[in-house]
């Protein structure tokens, strides 16, 4: 249970959500509603948001082939988490290697510079005949996408933090694992806690690719298999439930920001 400073924290960011994020909304869907009735699109192109409300219905009751909609996001927050979750690991530390070490850094920036421009989707026919069909290459897909922001944020918070913080620490007998624990990786957080929250959606976006891979559930195949079939409406609820889920994890970032980073300004 949170209590005192904690709840405060929570609350503060709840209050975030203000009413002018309901009349946004309210403008957006009776904008749609008056696009779609205006029939200048055919209805298949732009379904209207009651056809989009009866396919969530019957996505969450009856399923679409063969899966409901609450499988298939399951599913893909499975995929999403442990990408995502690996992939701060892994780029924390070797955007930490990269900042303490020229050797690692002159290695690895290099490749990490090449790769980023690419996107996922090319790597999908490289992935199948290397990893196969399974569950691993979808990860693996999303993982690659994670792991670069990551890395940037890691090493732009370390490269940041004043000399004097360090030289302080040193001179008061701090060991270099010491001034890695109660100097470096405090200061370089609010850059890492901001890669997160960029990686958190790169990794969602990733998701459609990563499902291209002989995937039998989850959110990106959804949407992928009623496209092919012109289910707009069905389409259109995935990519809504993207969203949702996708900022609901992006709020418990920012959550998660204002426990572990308290100092920082969040005006």
């Amino acid at each position: 249970m949170l209590i005192g400073p904690q709840r405060n924290v929570v609350l503060r960011v709840l209050a975030h959500v203000r009413v002018t994020y309901i009349i946004v909304l309210g403008a957006a869907l009776l904008a749609w509603e008056i696009l779609a009735a205006s029939h200048v699109f055919p209805i298949f192109a732009v379904p209207p948001p009651i056809d989009v409300y009866h396919s969530f219905i019957s996505l969450t009751t009856t399923g679409y082939l063969g899966s409901t909609l609450q499988q298939d996001l399951l599913v893909s927050l499975i995929r999403v988490s442990t990408a995502f979750v690996a992939g701060v690991v892994l780029g924390v530390a070797i955007g930490v290697a990269m900042s303490q070490n020229r050797t690692i850094f002159a290695i690895i920036d290099p490749f990490l510079q090449f790769l980023r421009p690419i996107p996922p989707l090319a790597y999908v026919p490289l992935f199948v005949v290397w990893f196969g069909i399974g569950e691993l290459p979808k990860v693996l897909l999303i993982l690659v996408s994670v792991v670069p922001v990551i890395i940037l944020n890691t090493t732009g918070g370390i490269r940041s933090i004043p000399n004097y913080r360090i030289e302080v620490a040193r001179n008061l007998g701090s060991s270099r694992v010491q001034i890695l624990r109660r100097v470096i990786l405090p200061s370089a957080l609010p850059e890492i806690m901001s890669g997160m929250k960029v990686a958190i959606g790169v990794a969602w976006s990733t998701l459609v690719a990563a499902e291209l891979i002989a995937a039998s559930q989850g959110l990106g195949w959804l949407i992928q298999q009623a496209g092919t079939q012109l289910q707009t409406s069905i389409v259109v609820t995935g990519i809504i439930v993207i969203g949702i889920v996708g900022y609901l994890m992006d709020i418990a970032i920012r959550l998660l920001e204002r426990l572990v980073i308290p100092w920082r300004d969040y005006a």
